[in-house]
């Protein structure tokens, strides 16, 4: 006799401002890499922007033939700056708890440089099943594909399209740069104001029984 257990979910969640409040550490580590390079970085501009690729902030005042070098220096200075600057949003253990606790899968997928990204996983005591870095908007669908995900969890636009494209129920956060509005019209299938809101979402989402985002967006 065929088995009606519901297969057990596999959630990606994004990492800098959906998990992690990472505007301290990232304004502490742009405001060294200005001092040390000699060019100007408006810090608290820089931080307003997060989500895109460290390539796409530093074209804003570096040099195209600079680039390359300066995300590397950037990548390496982060972790004397930005780890231990770097608090967990509120209701980041517990989201990731509730998928654990249901008997799923958590895993990370970020546009963070990856070694970088697991620091600051390890220093919040964070433990998801992987992680996943240095892919942005639909290159996330790789990774979510890769792993089975079928919700990804995150709040910017670019989350939203890596959602859609892999095929997975778009779950948004309103706690990044993007506001409900943008997150709605960008495509995001649920918008939560912040992760404290997951567990209880996620709990319905179980019952409801429907693992499946075709399933789950009425008229799909």
């Amino acid at each position: 006799m065929a088995s009606t257990t519901a297969p057990q979910p596999t959630v990606g969640f994004d990492l800098d401002m959906t998990l992690i409040d990472s505007r301290p550490g990232i304004r502490a580590c742009y405001q060294a890499l200005s001092e040390r390079t000699g060019t100007y970085i408006d810090a608290d501009l820089a931080v307003t922007r997060l989500g895109p690729p460290l390539v796409d902030e530093l074209a804003h005042w570096f040099p195209a033939a600079r680039i390359e070098e300066t995300a590397d220096l950037y990548r390496a200075m982060y972790p004397s700056y930005a780890i231990a600057a770097t608090p967990a949003l509120p209701g980041a253990r517990e989201a990731i708890a509730a998928v654990r606790e249901a008997g799923g899968r958590a895993i990370v997928v970020t546009a963070k440089y990856e070694p970088n990204a697991k620091l600051h996983l390890a220093h919040l005591g964070i433990e998801p099943d992987a992680v996943i870095g240095d892919l942005w908007a639909e290159q996330k669908a790789l990774a979510l594909r890769e792993h089975g995900a079928s919700v990804y969890v995150g709040d910017h636009v670019g989350d939203v399209r890596g959602a859609r494209t892999a095929g997975a129920l778009s779950v948004a956060v309103a706690t990044g740069p993007c506001d409900e509005t943008e997150l709605r019209t960008a495509g995001a299938d649920v918008v939560l104001t912040d992760l404290t809101e997951f567990p209880r979402w996620f709990s319905d989402y179980r019952t409801d029984n429907r693992t499946d985002r075709r399933d789950y967006r009425s008229g799909n």
